[in-house]
């Protein structure tokens, strides 16, 4: 005989039990931190550098009381938004040509560059307003310049791969200068637009590399 409807009910797990409960609210929580998060990072965007609670929590949609349930201060809450930021810079970088022409290759380079600068920079500036950045900040931070560094250096190897030494180095350290947040900030808080900052990035580079294809300076007498 078939067992009756209610055996069967009986038999299956409990729904919407303590554990979802739980579950539930740990989730609905993850959200509203990520919720607030972004509202600090809209408003760095929008170029604000004081951040009082009532500001983001009304950004965000939620109390005052919320935000200091989920955040022990608006400190912790800096480091939890600009971490996200590195975060989402890391997803954004995608692969560039490592072969083909030197132009094309160095256009792409700067391209990507010059999108990803210009879009962290707030929160690049309010990294630099921290008196003590979180150590996930500064490890997030290094890891992004060095990442950056190795993958000009794989986009550029072909140029890079005919020097050695002392002048390989020299060259990697210069490209990765002019690629880099200090020169991006320096050509736009000079007064040069997006593109006019892109331009003079990629001229420098074109520049720099094109000292590979000169013959190698003479030693010097002490040398």
């Amino acid at each position: 005989m078939g067992r009756h409807p209610e055996q069967d009910t009986a038999r299956r797990p409990e729904q919407g039990g303590p554990q979802a409960a739980a579950d539930g609210r740990t989730e609905r929580g993850r959200q509203t931190r990520e919720k607030i998060a972004d509202a600090m990072l809209a408003l760095l965007d929008e170029g604000v550098t004081e951040f009082p609670a009532d500001r983001v929590a009304k950004y965000a949609g939620v109390s005052r009381r919320s935000v200091f349930h989920h955040f022990d201060d608006m400190a912790q809450l800096v480091d939890t938004a600009i971490t996200r930021r590195l975060d989402q810079l890391a997803r954004q970088i995608r692969p560039l040509p490592t072969e083909g022409p030197r132009a094309a290759r160095v256009a792409a380079l700067v391209e990507q560059r010059a999108r990803i600068l210009e879009w962290i920079t707030p929160a690049r500036m309010a990294i630099m307003r921290m008196d003590h950045p979180s150590e996930r900040i500064r490890q997030v931070t290094e890891e992004t310049f060095a990442d950056a560094r190795r993958r000009m250096e794989g986009v550029l190897a072909e140029e890079l791969d005919r020097l050695s030494g002392r002048r390989r180095m020299d060259l990697v350290n210069g490209l990765d200068a002019v690629t880099t947040w200090g020169a991006w900030h320096h050509w736009r808080s000079t007064g040069l637009s997006p593109e006019e900052a892109r331009h003079a990035m990629e001229a420098t580079v074109l520049s720099l590399l094109a000292s590979i294809d000169l013959p190698d300076p003479a030693p010097h007498a002490s040398e």
